[in-house]
């Protein structure tokens, strides 16, 4: 089976704008520890079963997270494919920041070049009027 890495621009929207919900990123850490039915994980908010319904389908719509069906339950559990993919990407981003502040560095680090000043000119000095 062939994974594609590349996200695609909507993917990298979905996935921000997922986890930019800190309920999202608890689903998700709870999902990462062990798959729940929704029923458990709607017991651990302070929200209704509702919401907590909406929030899992954000996360389902990101693909960060997988529903099944088992009997009258729905489980979730993270996609660990798609985790892996959202992380390639951050660490492209931490490369590209990485070698931009290197560079910065290696600026900083070379030496300050200060011209050399200009000897009088022949005949006397500058005057000033």
């Amino acid at each position: 089976m062939v994974v594609e890495l590349e996200l695609s621009d909507d993917e990298v929207d979905r996935i921000f704008r997922a986890l930019a919900d800190a309920t999202r990123r608890d689903i998700l850490r709870r999902t990462i520890e062990a798959e729940q039915s929704v029923s458990t994980l709607a017991a651990a908010y302070d929200m209704s079963f509702a919401a907590v319904q909406k929030h899992v389908a954000v996360l389902e719509a990101a693909r960060l997270i997988i529903k099944r069906a088992e009997g009258r339950e729905r489980l979730v559990r993270t996609d660990p494919a798609m985790i892996a993919r959202a992380q390639l990407l951050l660490e492209r981003y931490q490369d590209l920041w990485r070698h931009r502040i290197r560079r910065i560095d290696e600026i900083l680090a070379e030496p300050v070049e200060t011209p050399d000043p200009k000897p009088d000119t022949p005949g006397g000095s500058h005057a000033r009027d």
